[in-house]
């Protein structure tokens, strides 16, 4: 089977100190690998302005991930877990044709 190539990107709280960042975001790139991922990119992208406001906040900070995987296990449980923690306040998957 073909290993299909996907982008997740996700916001994280802008008030969340650097240590706790860090956590946060090797947590999800683990939850990613120990599902049968394979993470080619994860990266910080910017803190930015959002367009409107999600839990109170007006900014958040942007982190990019690219991987590829088998099947959508690691994918469908980084969606579970990104719905219910509070630190992410919106994440986004898509699946890439390059």
């Amino acid at each position: 089977m073909a290993e299909t190539k996907y982008e997740v990107t996700y916001i994280i709280r802008p008030d969340l100190d650097d240590a706790a960042k860090t956590e946060l975001v090797e947590r999800f790139d683990n939850i990613l690998k120990e599902n049968g991922a394979n993470i080619i990119d994860s990266k910080d992208w910017q803190k930015r302005k959002l367009a409107y406001e999600i839990n109170k906040y007006n900014e958040g900070l942007y982190h990019i991930v690219n991987l590829s995987a088998e099947d959508d296990k690691a994918i469908n449980e980084f969606d579970r877990l990104g719905k219910i923690n509070n630190d992410i306040l919106r994440h986004m998957i898509v699946k890439r044709e390059d």
